[in-house]
């Protein structure tokens, strides 16, 4: 008796301790996690950039002269040269101007050195204004037309060969003259860039950078441009004709550096 009472007592100790144990299991809840609520940062406001400038002025004011003006290196100041006349120079000149103060106007002039300026009376000029600009890139042998920032056409050019450059530059259009003979094209346009290796071009006096026909280049020129001429640009006809409506006075830059232009819509 006191043997089973034993086996008994301990038995039920067991099973007592293991309703606990169960019980307790059962009853202990492991707490969930509570979510953290994280909240996301904003995202950065977005970096508009603004494109860059186009390669050529958008407006250019123009200064038309007449006669042998004189114009002075500073404002007011002694002259020390006058535009020329004669010849073909001929008596009226529209000037780019680069710079204004009161009374007076610096101007873009057309004879050598290559980039001379000068200052005139403001009241000796009629001014006026063009949205027009031609680039010329030596080195991709194109010529572009911009109008007030927008590119209007890219076309293959004929420049000059490394013995006869074509001028680097700031320049602009002199004038605008009938063609010379077949191969000239429907016009040409006389620029104020004067040749760095030619003093005068078949007796003429001087030797000026047009931009005419192909003179018989055009398969030279193709598709891609390239240097083929004495200094002057070149472009297939139906391609100079769409300079047609380009003023006396329209900035010409001619550039060696790779220039890519982006078309606009």
């Amino acid at each position: 008796m006191r043997r089973g009472a034993s086996r008994r007592a301990v038995a039920g100790g067991i099973a007592a301790l293991l309703v606990l144990v169960i019980g307790g299991a059962a009853t202990h809840v492991v707490p969930r996690p509570v979510p953290r609520r994280v909240v996301a940062a904003a995202p950065p406001p977005p970096v508009y950039h603004a494109p860059p400038p186009p390669p050529v002025p958008t407006l250019t004011t123009i200064a038309t002269v007449t006669g042998a003006l004189r114009y002075s290196a500073t404002p007011g100041g002694r002259p020390i040269g006058a535009i020329p006349v004669g010849s073909w120079w001929g008596q009226t000149k529209r000037l780019p101007v680069v710079a204004r103060l009161p009374g007076w106007l610096e101007v873009r002039l057309p004879q050598r050195p290559n980039g001379l300026t000068g200052w005139i009376p403001a009241r000796s000029a009629r001014l006026s204004t063009t949205r027009f600009a031609i680039l010329v890139d030596v080195t991709t042998t194109r010529l572009q037309l911009w109008h007030a920032g927008r590119l209007l056409y890219d076309l293959p050019a004929g420049v000059g060969t490394t013995t006869d450059p074509t001028p680097l530059g700031i320049y602009y259009v002199m004038d605008v003259a009938p063609p010379e003979g077949p191969g000239w094209g429907p016009f040409i346009l006389d620029t104020n860039a004067h040749s760095d290796a030619i003093q005068s071009w078949e007796g003429e006096g001087d030797a000026f950078t047009a931009i005419h026909g192909p003179l018989g280049a055009d398969a030279e020129i193709g598709t891609t441009g390239g240097a083929i001429s004495h200094g002057c640009i070149r472009l297939h006809d139906a391609d100079l004709a769409k300079l047609a409506g380009v003023p006396p006075g329209t900035p010409v830059v001619i550039t060696a550096a790779r220039l890519v232009a982006a078309r606009t819509p």
